[in-house]
Formats: C-alpha cells, structure tokens, sequence
C-alpha cells in the first residue's frame, strides 16, 4: 500500500473574486473623480467631502451581502478601480481582517 502525499497549501493563496471576501469594502472610500455613482450610496464625511456610504455594519452600501460583490461595479469610484485584487494593498487589509478568513 503506498502512502497518500500530503499536500501543501501555499502559505499566500491566489486571491480572486471568487474568494476575495471584499474585505476593502470596509475603507473609507472618498468619491475625488465623477464615476456615476448613484447618490444613494454618497455620503458626506465630517469635513465635507463626499465618500461611499457605509451601512451600520461597516460596509459599503453598495456591496451585496449575499454574493459579497459590488452592485455598481460599472460605476465604482476611482479608488475602488485601482485597488487591484491581490495587490499588496489588498494583501496588507487581508492579513489586518485575518478572522474572516478562517
């Protein structure tokens, strides 16, 4: 009888959207370009600038729990266009939000 191989799982998994968890929909995400956001996810911070509404939980309003992607996608800010999926920024919010992945 030969013995099963153990496999190793890499220590830093490939990370895509179908397990990104959207951990980033949790930043404040300041609104600084005109994407088409639609007004009923802008908000308005303490000093006047306009950001993504987040909900009582902390996410943004625009997320949809059940699928934990974004709803305007097309439309998203300039700041969620450039935080690239598995950047180093990305990886950084991961490891600080390491309780959801477990």
């Amino acid at each position: 009888m030969s013995a099963i191989a153990i496999t190793q799982l890499p220590d830093d998994p490939v990370i895509a959207c179908s397990n990104c968890a959207a951990c980033c929909c949790q930043l404040e995400v300041m609104l600084i370009t005109d994407t088409g956001v639609p007004q009923r996810f802008i908000d308005t911070d303490d000093w006047g600038g306009e950001v993504m509404r987040r909900l009582d939980d902390g996410w943004c309003a625009a997320l949809d729990r059940d699928s934990m992607r974004c709803t305007i996608y097309e439309v998203r800010p300039l700041i969620c266009r450039e935080f690239e999926t598995g950047s180093p920024e990305c990886r950084d919010e991961r490891r600080t939000m390491g309780t959801i992945y477990r």
